[in-house]
């Protein structure tokens, strides 16, 4: 049987990280091995305990979330970081995912999908609550983000990257936070199928991540219409 997933807690309401220990305790592969009231104290508490994921809220005494991300990379090298908070500003989305979170999950999420949430994230599988991904569209642009690898300038016209229908249909699941497992199920395909066509599409797009593809599908579906 494999390890745990370990998990660290970082949010300044005590019984809201009471509620998700035991939450999160249910889960037999999971196991939460920290938690902290503020950004400081688990600074100070990381480096000896390299958990899998954090979860992070973005309202912490003294600094936001989103700007603590930087440093618990730094203390903590190989753990994900995921957002958990109730903002749904657009902004703090595309502030964390720039400082390297790995997700952004609202706290209004049900306690079974947040176990497979961080399951994901342990994977390096990029993480967004589907009711955020127009948001993400938005602050990205809004912002003045550059978009995910665009391609260059042809001295002639030349047509754009072409995906197979099936890609285009996952590309379409993408863009609404499907994970594999659900991606598969919707489309009555197998699991390992539907990762060989998302390595297609990162491939024939330039994008390095699914969060690239959610982004570039959504801004298309925009321009279509």
């Amino acid at each position: 049987m494999s390890a745990p997933i370990t998990l660290f807690l970082i949010d300044d309401h005590t019984l809201l990280r009471r509620g998700l220990v035991a939450l999160l305790s249910q889960q037999a592969d999971l196991r939460v091995v920290g938690e902290a009231g503020d950004a400081g104290e688990a600074l100070r508490m990381l480096p000896a305990l390299c958990p899998d994921v954090i979860l992070l809220d973005n309202h912490l005494p003294g600094v936001r979330g989103v700007d603590a991300i930087a440093g618990l990379r730094e203390a903590s090298p190989d753990s994900r970081v995921v957002m958990l908070t109730v903002s749904e500003d657009g902004a703090d989305l595309a502030t964390a995912l720039r400082h390297g979170a790995q997700g952004y999950l609202l706290k209004t999420i049900d306690g079974d999908l947040l176990a497979e949430a961080v399951r994901r994230a342990a994977r390096g599988e990029p993480v967004v609550s589907p009711e955020m991904m127009g948001k993400l569209v938005a602050a990205f642009q809004s912002q003045g983000a550059p978009e995910p690898e665009p391609e260059p300038e042809p001295e002639a016209a030349q047509p754009g990257p072409q995906l197979s229908p099936r890609e285009e249909e996952v590309l379409r699941e993408i863009a609404q936070g499907a994970s594999n497992k659900e991606i598969a199920r919707r489309l009555d395909i197998a699991e390992t199928t539907v990762k060989i066509h998302v390595q297609h599409i990162l491939r024939k797009l330039g994008l390095s991540s699914r969060v690239q593809a959610a982004v570039y599908a959504s801004d298309r579906l925009r321009t279509e219409q």
